[in-house]
């Protein structure tokens, strides 16, 4: 697991654990402004020292080799995995330079010390000054918090009311704050992997430019720069779409921040002051803790935490709730307390005291109040245009209409789908072809409607669906084999997962796949590749039921899905699938009595399993694609989002890295399958998942299904005890059955009988 999203929602609570996130990301950002230096501090050195070039050269390397990226999320895709790999194929490089002394340095301040240096000072340094502007904000809000609640309720009411909105300015303005500190953080938590790695690889083509004895393994090394420069600009392309999302979310979180509170078993949580009574003559004093209520045990959890204190946790309290009453001010001369009898110290009563009157009153909703809490609402597009979207008759003709208009007037048209039309033109257009009117509106030769105005229409028409189009029951099924698994298994599950689809959702997403594949064949003209389109059409086909900035970075996995489907369209809406024997509502599950298997380099499917994803990738027919079906490269675009088009086709949007993309679009692009798929092979060993016990009677259906079959190894295996097989991957098992424990299975295997991990082998 990588760092934590920040969830703008948890701006509002600053809760200790959102502190603790916050925490982890200002301290990778430290850890990344030090590399910047070093690496810095070392290009210095290769300039000014020529005499002790080698000492340097292996120093550079291995801080390069030393550093990696963190991530947000649970999971990379391949080309976030290229990206952070390639730092350790530059060290490698360098350090083959060094055994061969051939290296020569030049000219090298421009291409890399300048821009990682800008960058260093320009993002890093700026972030440091938000984040001094934050812990004053902090501090100045917590403050005038404590002196507003310390203030006596028998002051004038006009006082009050004023100290009350001074207070309210304050929180606002800190929430303000905090809101945009957030999205800063999570913004160069991004930004900083292409923006330390391009000036590497601008840095690169100097050295091959200057280096005369280095012209062979430059050449051979030209392969992987094209694919890290493809790798770089559809990491960018994609940052750029997530940070547009993000952007929207925290706009209209910033509206209506109460709708977005995060819906879990807590019924509420927030601070709350407890009073702690002393003997005396020292009467009682007020803490503040952070507080969390269960409402079906009716557990308060009570965290001490103090903003101003370096942000140390406390030790954790909890009480079972009997009841809870308001406390007035005639009895306590302070403002939104309350009174807690505590179950489990019989005669005791806690008082706290809430921040404000709205917190008051949720609090006393959530500890026995009749009033619901506002749930959170979803957006969805149609309310907000005022677009009565159906996926009925009328609008599967105007996505027909749409699309042969398109590819009659502007197939070659440069970024078709990316350039949008006029907003008020293309909100008109939908309006009158959605109605019952529609065969009255022409396309094909209406000089009244651009193809940018249709285009735009089209994708408007698809997000105002009230569900998206890949509906969002199947949305985390369609995600997770998009997060691993070879390229074949990403094509099975994605195939079985469509014909799950409604009927009229099928048809209507087969057609648009076919029209997109076309689409992209014109790609030299239009410069709308497969990974291009998958940036424009992810977020459009396929959404999360519900929008926080976790659900934000699976965009990047919409993108694989989307491409996905164009490259294989013919296939996955021509044919049935031939098997979907896992069913994705029963996710395979680990076993609970064995330990993890390695496997091979070459062969795993991800270093990372996620328990909850769909587990298709592991069972199949186990035949190899048919020509037609690998043509247009399935490694590149399935196993990589790495569109097989150059660097020149990909770029579309800064004139200023024009040379560097056209000297990497002229060379050939028929060795980037290798590259694709050395980038994805992971290299640490993971976790071996096993199927969950299931009932009775499909336990018995699946001893049927097995019983004295036969078994082929689609991943290597290493016995680590008596009772399991070693394997490789092709090895065929005999007698294959039902293990009685779960998640394995019991085969013959060159004469020896033994255990088989169900989800290593597909059955023949």
């Amino acid at each position: 697991m990588g760092l934590h999203p920040l969830e703008f929602s948890e701006c509002y609570l600053d809760s200790p654990s959102f502190r603790d996130k916050i925490k982890s990301h200002e301290a990778e950002l430290d850890k990344t402004n030090r590399f910047i230096k070093e690496l810095y501090k070392d290009g210095k050195n290769l300039i000014n020292a020529t005499k002790q070039l080698g000492m340097a050269q292996r120093k550079f390397a291995q801080c390069l080799g030393e550093f990696q990226f963190e991530y947000i999320g649970d999971a990379k895709t391949d080309d976030e995995k290229c990206i952070d790999e390639s730092l350790q194929e530059f060290s490698a490089f360098l350090k083959n330079l060094e055994d061969q002394r051939e290296l020569m340095m030049r000219n090298i301040t421009e291409t890399l010390m300048k821009p990682l240096e800008k960058f260093r000072k320009e993002q890093l340094g700026a972030l440091r000054a938000e984040r001094k502007r934050y812990e004053k904000e902090t501090e100045k809000y917590y403050s005038s918090l404590e002196k507003l609640l310390n203030m006596s309720s028998k002051k004038k009411e006009p006082q009050l009311q004023e100290a009350d909105t001074q207070v309210e300015i304050m929180r606002k303005h800190f929430q303000e704050e905090s809101l945009d500190y957030v999205c800063k953080l999570q913004e160069i938590q991004e930004r900083k992997k292409f923006e330390c790695v391009e000036p590497m690889l601008a840095f690169f083509q100097t050295v091959f430019t200057f280096y005369h004895q280095g012209f062979e393994l430059a050449k051979d090394f030209d392969h992987y720069k094209r694919e890290l420069q493809i790798n770089i600009q559809n990491t960018r392309n994609r940052f750029e779409g997530t940070r547009s999302e993000v952007n929207e979310l925290m706009k209209r979180i910033r509206e209506a921040p109460q709708e977005y509170r995060q819906t879990s078993p807590i019924s509420f949580e927030g601070y709350l002051y407890v009073q702690e009574k002393r003997p005396p003559p020292f009467g009682s004093s007020w803490v503040k803790r952070y507080c969390t209520f269960v409402k079906e045990q009716k557990i308060l959890h009570m965290v001490t935490f103090d903003h101003r204190s370096g942000g140390k946790i406390g030790e954790t309290e909890s009480i079972t709730l009997k009841s809870c009453v308001r406390k007035t001010t005639d009895v306590l001369d302070r403002r939104f307390c309350l009174d807690l009898d505590i179950t489990d110290r019989p005669g005791t009563v806690l008082t706290v005291q809430a921040l404000s009157e709205d917190d008051h009153k949720f609090w006393m909703q959530a500890m026995g109040g009749k009033e619901p809490i506002g749930h959170y609402l979803m957006r969805t597009y149609s309310k907000e245009r005022g677009i009565d979207a159906q996926l009925d008759d009328v609008g599967f003709s105007f996505v027909k209409k749409s699309i042969s208009a398109i590819e009659k007037r502007g197939i070659n048209d440069q970024g078709l789908y990316r350039v949008v039309g006029v907003s008020s033109k293309v909100q008109k257009l939908l309006s009158l072809m959605i109605d019952e009117k529609s065969d009255e509106v022409g396309l094909s030769a209406s000089e009244d409607w651009d193809v940018k105005t249709i285009t735009s229409a089209l994708k408007l028409y698809l997000r105002s669906l009230p569900e998206p189009l890949m509906t969002y029951e199947l949305y985390k099924e369609f995600i997770s084999p998009a997060k691993g698994g070879s390229p074949e298994s990403r094509i099975q599950a994605v195939h079985c997962l469509v014909h799950k689809l409604p009927e009229r959702n099928r048809q209507v997403l087969g057609l648009l796949m076919k029209h997109l594949a076309n689409v992209a064949a014109h790609s030299k003209q239009n410069l709308m590749t497969m990974a291009n389109l998958g940036v424009v059409f992810g977020p459009t086909l396929m959404r999360p039921q519900e929008e926080t900035v976790a659900a934000i970075m699976d965009l990047k996995f919409q993108n694989i899905v989307v491409e996905i489907l164009i490259e294989h369209h013919e296939k996955i809406f021509t044919d049935a699938p031939e098997s979907c024997p896992l069913s994705p509502a029963a996710p395979v599950l680990c076993a609970p009595t064995r330990q993890s298997k390695k496997m091979s380099r070459q062969n795993r499917p991800l270093a990372v399993y996620n328990p909850q994803a769909l587990d298709i990738q592991n069972v199949g027919d186990g035949s190899s694609p048919a020509p037609d079906e690998t043509s247009m490269g399935s490694n590149e675009s399935v196993s990589s989002q790495s569109s097989s088009a150059s660097a020149s086709e990909v770029n579309m949007e800064k004139s200023d890295h024009a040379p560097l993309n056209a000297s990497l679009s002229s060379g050939s692009n028929s060795g980037s399958a290798t590259a694709a798929a050395s980038c994805s092979a992971p290299g640490s060993s993971g976790e071996r998942q096993t199927a969950a016990t299931k009932a009775t009677s499909d336990k018995e259906r699946q001893e049927e299904s097995v019983t004295s079959r036969k078994a082929r190894a689609v991943y290597p295996c290493e016995a680590e005890h008596d009772s399991e097989l070693s394997f490789h991957v092709g090895d065929i098992f005999n007698g294959v059955t039902q293990s009685r424990e779960p998640g394995w299975l019991e085969g013959e295997l060159e004469g020896k009988r033994g255990l088989i991990p169900e989800n290593y082998v597909e059955m023949l």
